[in-house]
């Protein structure tokens, strides 16, 4: 399989786990929260899974997932969740790259 599937199955079930928890929040505007949200962390598990750095995988995922997150963290003003999930799935993503 190669990197571009890869990153869209890694993209997708990042997008993924990160919408659920929205589902059981209140939102002015839940469907954009939640599409916004999508495509944020879809975005990061692609691009980890298709762009070379010369560092460690994990180490890139981490840094891919907090540049990413960092605008929807100033937006929302909720910079621990956000931040803390982009950072985690970043590396997470990062690792499986390698």
């Amino acid at each position: 399989m190669n990197n571009l599937i890869k990153g869209i199955i890694a993209g997708t079930i990042f997008g993924i786990i990160s919408i659920v928890p929205m589902f059981f929040m209140t939102f002015e505007d839940k469907t954009r929260a939640v599409t916004a949200s999508f495509i944020s962390r879809f975005a990061i598990g692609f691009i980890i899974f298709n762009m070379e750095l010369p560092i460690p995988g994990w180490v890139k995922g981490g840094l891919v997932g907090l540049v990413l997150s960092l605008p929807d963290a100033l937006i929302a003003k909720q910079y621990g969740p956000i931040l803390g999930l982009g950072l985690i799935g970043g590396i997470v993503c990062g690792f499986l790259a390698n």
